[in-house]
């Protein structure tokens, strides 16, 4: 049986898993369902996903400051009802209008987890460069479940039932949430911590950190959210004879297929993580950063002109990259914030990334429109390669200060 401590853990991975699925769901849903059902093209629903991305970014500043002001825990329980809620309402949309409305709403509720989960995460153990990856681990998986799952529900139901039936899931999380956060240990080791913690640096070079930091997360969050949206797309269309040719083996739809292919992706990319976490416990900070980078770029090269197996196997490689820089910059803002502060600051931190991700989405529209995703490839491995430099910035290795 889970103790508090650990079923507590557990809820707070859940959230982290739900967070990103709720996101994606729409993704996977007009990659495959709606640009037949409504008759209209993939570039032209794009857009209807991008009030839900900046309600995302806007939101988490305000949701942190609520659960510093208020209550972490009750923030979560607004999180798992709300974001429930929101996303069986979008199940019944209409029109692209009613679904990009419905999108918004999810994109408010999904903006209070990373401020006050990675919050709680970094203030209840100190030891949390694991813990993050581990999180973080949880959050992929749950990007790569969207597509898979919804996938099977748009093969076997329908994609409201995409919507509707972990919308329904969600609110009974948030029911277990508030009987196990009652009883969960209380120990937070820097909570009350009143100045912002730092590293042992002069100010200086603390600061020029703390810039290289927020400039890093923003490039991380552009690359982060175009490939994780963008992926089973690019799959419907790179591995059309590959999921055409296991469709026929084993009876399965080619919507399912392609959810599966890209689950398996995104799902050992997370893995990604637990090294990473690894790394930052023992402040190799500069050299995981530099090294994701070059993984990423390297990547979106290979991934030029590539079809079948090669672009599934480049695709592999690129996200391992993506996904292992997430757990760095959490780590560093974590460890640079007081704990009374903290969520306020982790939604700084992604009200900054989270709203550059505004243009993400008409990029991805864009390129895809008149270029081609192999241009939308150039542009995040040069994203990745500035990210490499920057990290540059850092010094090797960080311990905070006791």
């Amino acid at each position: 049986m889970l103790s508090r401590d650990r079923a507590y853990f557990l809820l707070l991975n859940i959230g982290h898993f739900l967070d990103h699925y709720f996101l994606l769901i729409f993704a996977t849903a007009a990659a495959l369902a709606l640009t037949e059902e409504w008759q209209i093209s993939y570039a032209a629903l794009i857009p209807y996903a991008t009030p839900g991305f900046v309600a995302f970014g806007l939101g988490a500043l305000p949701a942190g400051w609520l659960a510093d002001r208020w209550s972490r825990d009750g923030m979560m329980v607004v999180f798992f009802w709300g974001i429930g809620l929101a996303s069986i309402g979008t199940g019944f949309a209409l029109s692209p209008i009613q679904i990009g409305l419905g999108l918004f709403v999810i994109g408010l509720f999904a903006a209070i987890y990373h401020p006050v989960g990675l919050a709680i995460v970094t203030t209840r153990w100190r030891k949390s460069g694991m813990k993050i990856a581990v999180n973080g681990v949880w959050g992929n998986l749950g990007v790569g479940c969207a597509t898979l799952v919804t996938g099977i529900l748009i093969s076997h139901i329908s994609w409201r039932a995409a919507f509707i039936l972990p919308g329904a899931l969600s609110c009974l999380i948030g029911f277990v949430y508030v009987k196990v956060a009652r009883h969960a240990p209380t120990v937070e080791f820097d909570r009350d911590a009143k100045s912002v913690g730092k590293y042992n640096l002069p100010p200086k070079a603390f600061w020029r950190m703390t810039a290289a930091v927020f400039v890093i997360a923003i490039l991380g969050g552009i690359v982060f959210q175009a490939t994780t949206f963008a992926l089973p797309k690019i799959f419907d269309e790179r591995l059309t004879e590959m999921a055409a040719a296991l469709s026929q083996m084993t009876g399965s739809e080619v919507a399912s297929i392609i959810g599966l292919l890209t689950f398996v992706v995104f799902a050992a990319a997370s893995m990604a993580q637990l090294l990473i976490g690894f790394l930052l416990d023992r402040g190799g900070q500069q050299q995981a950063l530099l090294g994701v980078a070059l993984v990423q770029m390297s990547f979106f090269l290979l991934m030029q002109g590539q079809s079948g197996m090669l672009a599934y196997g480049a695709a592999l490689g690129f996200m391992l990259g993506v996904f292992g820089q997430i757990p760095i910059n959490d780590y560093l803002i974590g460890a640079m914030a007081a704990g009374r502060y903290r969520a306020r600051v982790f939604g700084l931190r992604y009200l900054v990334s989270f709203s550059a991700l505004a243009f993400t989405l008409p990029m991805i529209a864009v390129i895809h429109e008149t270029r081609g995703f192999d241009a939308l490839f150039l542009v995040l491995a040069a994203l990745a390669g500035l990210v490499g430099a920057i990290s540059l910035l850092l010094p090797k290795s960080l311990a905070p200060a006791n």
